[in-house]
């Protein structure tokens, strides 16, 4: 393999070389990148017109504006029993649809997406892990009033004494917790069973914290603002200091899911209930998530929705390669979607005419029974051009923080066009890496070359093998 070669005389470093290391520009905290971080939304107008570059998207428009109808629709509560269909081949955007789609929603909509081969497995049945999926994409929105003391957190002193029970060691006999809002402060001696939620909640000084003053509870929401500047190694949430009294009653909105409390009621954890609301319906002794436990907690929720107390968010179910489920699924799948809290459901396939899994003679669009395919709006994906790989490469690289020469970026697209837009965005990261190995900040199209000797997209990859197989 030929060695990278930089505009100086010097050799360029090997690649098991240690990376040097961070400048200051670069040591302040990051967070992990997802590979879908960049979208936002559909980027539709108010007219529902796709804009060109919207949202973190790129191109799709047509499939973009029948995402916008669906979006209408599903607000309109006038999609119940029916599903999206998205098709189209390998990198063509359907997750980012998908995605996009819970992003128009609402922020806290449950987002849950799965693929179809994870239904098969030897310790649970197909149809359960279907009926978790649904459960965890219902979300629950529950107000309460409650008389809570909240503030940051200015102190956490626990108090020792001596172990009643033993003549050895010490135990935490209670702990001092200040609190400050911008009205003022107070000192709150608390009980040591607090204490240890408070170390559950991995609370430290400089938090911003409520103390349910009935049950106990503790929730942490987040670092106060005045630390904003600090360094921290992780991505972390921050809010303003709260105002008003420390100890005060305050509406409180709590959002779970029907999964969490199918899981709280069948392994109970003890001490606090998932929420205040829902204790009557917390027993003891449960072992497993069965169908009359969900119909309980189903009853008892509808209870609570008719009251007004709580709400019920649909959330967005995601099945990609929805043709690797089998007759079986497909039937259950029918019977959720009638379901009145099923959620939204979005399927996705690159397949054409295929047999429907677990048959021998059923041959259907896209290996999906027509009686569920009567059920699907349909919607198709496009190919992406080499501009407007380009410009997602673009996209990425900026979302990453890289530098990219404009000979790169060229580089890329045609690779993408070559073979494929995630084999392209895959090579951003590891380029960026040889080139700082090189001591250059931006990607050049040297760094590209050497990727593809280091690399092979798939399509290469099959071709020699078969090369190789019909040649030996």
């Amino acid at each position: 393999m030929k060695a990278s070669t930089s505009g100086s005389s010097s050799a360029a470093p090997a690649h098991n070389a240690p990376l040097p290391p961070p400048t200051s520009s670069s040591a302040g905290r990051s967070s992990r990148i997802a590979p879908h971080s960049h979208i936002k939304g559909l980027g539709l107008n108010s007219e529902g017109y796709a804009n060109v570059d919207g949202a973190g998207f790129i191109g799709q428009t047509n499939a973009r504006e029948a995402c916008g109808v669906i979006i209408d629709l599903i607000k309109s509560r006038k999609f119940s029993g029916r599903a999206l269909l998205l098709v189209g081949a390998p990198g063509t955007g359907k997750t980012a649809l998908a995605l996009a789609v819970s992003h128009e929603l609402g922020a806290k909509v449950p987002f849950c997406p799965m693929v179809g081969s994870e239904v098969y497995s030897a310790e649970v049945k197909k149809t359960e892990v279907l009926a978790e999926t649904f459960r965890r994409a219902i979300g629950l929105r529950i107000k309460e009033t409650k008389e809570v003391y909240e503030g940051e957190v200015t102190e956490l002193t626990p108090t020792e004494a001596e172990n009643p029970l033993s003549g050895y060691g010490k135990t935490v006999s209670h702990v001092v917790v200040g609190l400050k809002t911008v009205k003022g402060t107070k000192q709150l001696r608390l009980d040591p069973t607090i204490y240890e939620a408070i170390l559950k909640e991995k609370i430290v000084v400089g938090d911003v914290v409520y103390i349910e003053a009935n049950t106990g509870a503790v929730k942490r929401v987040g670092r106060s603002d005045a630390y904003a500047a600090s360094y921290d190694l992780e991505s972390e949430t921050y809010v303003p200091l709260p105002k008003g009294d420390v100890h005060k009653r305050k509406e409180l909105v709590q959002d779970v899911t029907l999964g969490d409390l199918d899981v709280a009621n069948a392994r109970p954890q003890g001490g606090q209930d998932i929420m205040s609301v829902m204790g009557s319906l917390v027993k003891t002794g449960r072992t497993e998530v069965t169908d009359k436990l969900r119909r309980e907690v189903n009853k008892v929720v509808k209870g609570y929705v008719d009251q007004g107390v709580a709400e019920v968010v649909p959330g967005v179910v995601f099945i990609d390669e929805v043709h690797m489920l089998d007759i079986e699924c497909f039937t259950y799948l029918n019977s959720l979607l009638e379901s009145p809290m099923a959620p939204t459901v979005i399927l996705a396939t690159n397949r054409g005419n295929s047999l429907v899994r677990g048959t021998t003679d059923i041959l259907a669009p896209h290996g999906i029974p027509v009686d569920l395919l009567d059920r699907c709006m349909i919607v198709k994906t496009d190919v992406y051009s080499r501009e407007e790989i380009g410009k997602v490469v673009q996209l990425r690289a900026n979302v990453e923080g890289l530098k990219l020469s404009p000979d790169v970026v060229q580089k890329l697209a045609e690779e993408g066009e070559k073979s494929s837009l995630r084999y392209a965005l895959q090579l951003l990261t590891p380029a960026y890496i040889l080139a700082r190995l090189a001591g250059r900040s931006q990607i050049e199209l040297e760094d590209i070359g050497e990727m593809n000797e280091l690399f092979l997209d798939a399509k290469t990859s099959a071709s020699l093998i078969t090369d190789a197989s019909n040649a030996s």
